[in-house]
């Protein structure tokens, strides 16, 4: 309190004096002036008496120690593990590990996401009943601090620095192809055991051994991976007798709930970080769901990175797995903290699914003394952040991303933070700034005056790292730099004037009613990994091999497998329509490839998917070529007969009349019911013959193309799944891009037509 009140006395004296010396450091805000003054030091060519109380200022705001300050933060990944201490995959950070709000504040403690499924992460779900366990270790190697390792190891600096890099080099391996043994993965690694404290070098010869004889986890040695997932789950699965099978923890989620707390205890511990230092925000397993505003939603955050949409994201959603479980000392460390940080990372992946945790965002809202922050993205991020919901013609802005939270946490930002820490651009090169235009980096501007009126106080500073810029021509968030303007945002606060404005209702979006209505309960990945696998043993794959050496049936059904694993949305019973995958050779492709390059079917006849055999050896092409047939296996055997009829005039042809004939409902084996198939085929412009409900028709002019409606569900099918897939159908649908006008009605139709056809898709073809 009384360090508290010198800084007060400082601040006082200066601004005393008749033109405050304040207006000689740049930006508006107190707190941006402070971190100014922190950062920069004292302003240059003023008078001996204005230094030295600028001097003292900045003392008092840079050596106050804040060793017993309590801190939370919550995010993703990357972005939340460099702020917490750098990143530890980055080249140099092995050189210096020590830096962040780890050892400013050594009693900070992450909350981390959990719907990563991608990499070795994604890999892991396979087999591993657990919660994504990516992040949380990239976040662990952050947390490790230097303080901690002298204690625990009695190391000097040069020795602890040598200690976290050769954890760093064996927890960020990845490799692959199956390691024969742990031997070989430390001699391909790189990293000397053999320089660490004893009692760390046994423990992780002792994961590593678990690793290959635990049968729970050495199954996972086949497919590529980074060895830290690995050695992470080994933690967790000490704390479990063998006894228990994965086929009983699939079944008994609390065992490996609590087993997942005790290995991240155990770690941090080991590692030198803070007890408690990781946790995930839920052990609940949980995956993405992403809806955009041109009605389409995908599933997977992966695939949510990667989607090239072309529209922005409407609505984010949590699916879990089961009942959703927090660990009580996550809100004890939110209750009890001193600031709670937003950190920094991919926009609908980062922070908002942890506040679809129940609970959470409550326990935020009810911490009335915390310092709530919340550190701004530095740039666009293609399929994220590219498109404005306001206003998709232009880039985003921090306005944006405060109204995304808003629009897609439950019950809204109110209560979760207060205000933002922003870039200050001034500070960045303009040449930096134009070459990054060149290769399409946009940066995330700050529109101060907006976010103001939304309630939030921003806060602009040079936050980036100039040392990064140097080396690898980056720009990302500094972890010194960073933790230094919260420290004095922190240290300042009893100087700030008044309390953050109130919030104008009406620019706040309105926020997620009754999440829970949009809640899924979905099948644990890796039992849903199972079923896709058994489903395929009952399949026959037939190939030749013969016409391609280097690929057998084998090959093929586990590709396959992937492909489906990949799209998260296809639901399992998709998979009931087909009995066989047979490879077509070239020389007997006897479909006419006038109107369309597909080079699959399904054929109802045999009840088979087809492809030529040449779409095989590229993974990309027999996905596509896939997906195409699997969703026209979803029409089943529908069909009684097809006929096109040509129609003349005077001896003129000016067209045909596509005729297609339906079986009874009662002999079908279709996906879609009755109505549903009915809807359908109107969509696809088929028109029903009003004295017979078995009877379509569809006039083709001219000469012109026609695609049949087998055909067509299957394009749409894979487009939906992934518009590059079918880049006929993503031309098609593009006109929902463009700005509509009432001048030309029938565009108006389309448009509607096409959003119908959206619509169709998510609420029937993919309705989990």
């Amino acid at each position: 309190m009384q360090e508290n009140n010198r800084v007060q006395e400082s601040l006082q004296q200066l601004l005393a004096r008749q033109l405050s010396p304040l207006d000689l450091l740049p930006h508006t805000d107190l707190r941006e002036k402070f971190i100014d003054l922190v950062l920069n030091g004292e302003p240059a060519n003023i008078d001996h008496e204005t230094t030295a109380l600028f001097h003292e200022l900045r003392r008092k705001l840079t050596e106050k120690r804040v060793e017993d300050v309590r801190v939370v933060v919550f995010g993703g990944g990357t972005g939340l593990s460099n702020i917490i201490g750098g990143d530890s995959r980055r080249k140099g950070w092995q050189q210096a590990p020590f830096s962040g709000l780890k050892e400013i504040f050594p009693r900070t403690r992450s909350v981390v996401c959990v719907t990563d499924d991608g990499g070795s992460t994604g890999e892991l779900l396979k087999d591993i009943p657990l919660v994504a366990i990516g992040d949380i270790r990239h976040v662990l190697l952050s947390s490790i601090q230097l303080e901690k390792l002298q204690k625990h190891y009695s190391l000097s600096v040069v020795e602890a620095t040598a200690v976290a890099g050769t954890i760093s080099a064996l927890f960020n391996y990845r490799f692959d192809k199956k390691p024969d043994n742990p031997e070989q993965i430390l001699e391909n690694c790189r990293a000397d055991l053999g320089m660490l404290p004893s009692f760390l070098q046994e423990n992780i010869n002792s994961l590593l051994r678990q690793i290959f004889d635990d049968p729970r986890i050495s199954p996972a040695l086949k497919r590529p991976h980074c060895l830290g997932n690995l050695l992470v789950v080994a933690a967790v699965f000490r704390q479990i007798a063998r006894s228990l099978t994965i086929e009983i923890l699939e079944t008994s989620p609390e065992i490996l709930h609590q087993a997942l707390f005790e290995g991240l205890i155990f770690l941090a511990d080991m590692l030198g970080a803070e007890e408690r230092a990781v946790l995930p925000c839920t052990p609940t397993p949980a995956r993405l769901r992403v809806l955009y505003t041109n009605g389409v939603q995908i599933t997977g955050e992966n695939k949510s990175s990667t989607a090239l949409r072309g529209f922005p994201v409407e609505r984010v959603y949590v699916d879990f797995t089961g009942p959703v479980r927090v660990y009580p000392e996550i809100f004890e460390d939110i209750r009890n903290a001193d600031i709670l940080i937003m950190a920094p990372g991919s926009l609908y992946s980062s922070i908002i699914p942890i506040f679809h945790v129940p609970g959470l965002a409550e326990a935020v809202r009810e911490n009335n003394h915390a310092l709530k922050l919340l550190i701004s993205n530095l740039w666009v991020q293609a399929g994220e952040t590219d498109r404005s919901i306001e206003d998709p013609e232009r880039k985003f802005h921090v306005s944006d991303m405060l109204r995304a939270y808003e629009r897609n946490i439950p019950g809204g930002t109110e209560g979760l933070f207060h205000e933002v820490l922003c870039l200050s651009l001034k500070d960045v090169p303009a040449s930096i700034l134009q070459q990054y235009e060149v290769e399409g980096k946009i940066p995330i501007y700050l529109d101060r005056n907006i976010v103001c009126e939304q309630g939030f106080i921003p806060i602009e500073c040079g936050i980036y790292s100039k040392a990064a810029l140097a080396e690898r021509g980056v720009i990302q968030h500094d972890p010194e730099i960073v933790a230094q303007a919260i420290k004095t945002i922190f240290i300042g606060s009893v100087c700030y004037p008044g309390k953050p404005p109130e919030r104008q209702k009406k620019n706040r979006p309105v926020s997620i009613p009754d999440a829970e209505k949009f809640t899924n309960t979905v099948l644990l990945p890796s039992l849903k990994f199972k079923k896709i696998i058994n489903r395929f043993k009952k399949i026959s794959i037939e190939f030749d091999r013969r016409k391609n050496a280097a690929f057998d049936s084998e090959k093929i059904r586990a590709t396959i497998c992937d492909i489906v694993w990949k799209h998260q949305d296809i639901p399992l019973n998709h998979l009931d329509y087909f009995t066989a995958i047979r490879c077509v050779p070239d020389s007997q492709w006897r479909r006419d490839q006038k109107w369309d390059n597909v080079f699959s079917f399904f054929d109802p006849g045999d009840c088979s998917i087809k492809i030529r055999h040449d779409q095989i050896a590229d993974e990309r092409r027999l996905e596509t070529a896939f997906l195409i047939a699997l969703g026209e296996s979803l029409l089943g055997n529908y069909a009684a007969g097809k006929e096109m009829k040509g129609i003349d005039a005077d001896g003129i042809p000016l067209g045909k009349v596509y005729h297609l004939f339906l079986l009874p409902e009662d002999k079908r084996t279709c996906f879609l019911k009755a109505d549903d198939l009915h809807e359908y085929l109107v969509l696809a412009r088929m028109l029903p013959v009003e004295v017979d409900d078995l009877h379509y028709t569809r006039l083709i002019n001219g000469d012109e193309g026609f695609t049949p409606p087998g055909l067509l569900m299957g394009l749409i099918y894979a487009w939906y799944l992934e518009n590059r897939l079918a880049s006929h159908i993503e031309y098609k649908m593009s006109l929902m891009q463009i700005n509509q006008t009432d001048l030309i009605p029938e565009q108006l139709k389309m448009l509607k037509r096409r959003e119908r056809v959206i619509s169709f898709l998510r609420n029937v073809v993919f309705c989990p």
